[in-house]
């Protein structure tokens, strides 16, 4: 056979990536752009992680680290889970990696064989159930509804489960809603019988309520963060895995194959943001939510009826079917006669259609202006 394997073809793009880069040509082009597309912190890494990273490279400190990561570092991500959530992480237990998606791709290698399944809520993170079909398992998904909160719906996901059923995908606060599940629901989902893999990398931005670990509820849990989100750190590549002990030697395994070990200076810089960068984390949180409270008033100014206000992350996935059907074409619509970027709803999943994802990693006044074009483009339409 010629050409490029079948999974590579058939693997689907990431649209806000395709809405972003026509955003560019556009601004290539002269059109000044507000980008509320991308869900990518606007703030510079805090200077304290960036001194850091200076001083491993004069160091020296540019070399393999340990496949599992600094012992420093993984120090560091058991003390952070230890202050914030109460529970008990060893070193062992940590897995320190290239970003949270090369971890997301090592937990569903490690965990998934061919034709088992997970269970994953819809609207989600477009990247999930692409990681699990290109490794020829199944993702099996229960809708959420705006009128629920867009929460994870326990009795969707028991009717799921199978003798198939590995595990179930939990996001909160999550990618694209900005929604928190509640400690009642997380506890419930982590007595379902199968494992709990918790994508956390919105933890540290959430606003007047609070994040819990799926640790707080189960043993039987994989755990995903990072640096990224919160650290303002997307360029770094730099996460983390927390897992059960009898997983860590495979995931090692798949870590010493295909990356080897996370980068050193990186992993400097980390121990960094855990030590000193508190202060700029709360900095940041506080003006996200300084955006937040702005976006939601004033997108009801423009006719969008939230029946569920965001919590966490930096996004707001608004109900836009009284416009069109098709979310895709009208991000497209809103890109060219607006000159706004905004994500598509069915780019997060079949039960996204209608709706589109704004995000507030912008200054206030982009996105002031952002939502001045779209309400202009909304009159005239």
């Amino acid at each position: 056979m010629n050409g490029a394997s079948e999974r590579a073809r058939n693997i689907p793009p990431f649209i806000v990536m395709d809405v972003l880069e026509r955003a560019q040509a556009l601004e290539r082009q002269g059109r000044h752009i507000i980008h509320l597309e991308v869900g990518e912190p606007d703030f510079p890494t805090p200077t304290c992680i960036c001194e850091a990273a200076e001083k491993a490279i004069r160091e020296g400190r540019t070399h393999y680290t340990h496949s599992l990561g600094l012992v420093e570092l993984r120090e560091g991500v058991c003390r952070h889970y230890s202050e914030k959530y109460g529970v008990k992480v060893t070193p062992d237990q940590v897995i320190i990696t290239t970003g949270t998606s090369p971890a997301l791709f090592m937990i569903f290698s490690a965990l998934l064989e061919m034709e088992d399944e997970i269970i994953l809520s819809d609207p989600h993170y477009p990247c999930y159930p692409n990681f699990v079909n290109f490794l020829r398992a199944k993702a099996v998904f229960v809708n959420i509804y705006e009128e629920d909160g867009f929460q994870f719906a326990v009795q969707g996901i028991k009717e799921k489960i199978n003798p198939r059923t590995r595990a179930v995908l939990i996001n909160s606060p999550a990618n694209p809603t900005g929604t928190l599940l509640s400690p009642e629901r997380m506890a419930k989902i982590a007595d379902l019988g199968p494992y709990v893999v918790s994508d956390e990398i919105y933890h540290g931005l959430v606003y007047e309520e609070k994040e819990h670990s799926i640790l707080e509820f189960t043993d039987r849990a994989f755990v995903l963060n990072g640096f990224s989100k919160a650290f303002a750190m997307t360029g770094w590549r730099l996460g983390y895995i927390i897992a059960p002990l009898d997983f860590v030697r495979p995931l090692q395994k798949i870590q010493q194959n295909l990356f080897i070990s996370a980068a050193s200076v990186s992993q400097w810089a980390a121990v960094a943001a855990f030590e000193k960068a508190g202060p700029d984390v709360e900095r940041m949180r506080s003006i996200y939510n300084e955006r937040r409270k702005y976006i939601i008033p004033r997108l009801g100014e423009l006719g969008f009826k939230l029946k569920t206000v965001p919590a966490g992350a930096f996004y707001v996935f608004v109900d836009v079917k009284r416009f069109s059907r098709d979310s895709y074409a009208l991000a497209f619509e809103i890109l060219e006669k607006a000159g706004v970027g905004v994500g598509p709803g069915i780019d997060f999943g079949e039960n996204g259609e209608g709706y589109i994802r704004i995000s507030y990693a912008n200054s206030l006044e982009n996105i002031k202006e952002g939502l001045n074009r779209i309400e202009a483009f909304l009159k005239s339409r």
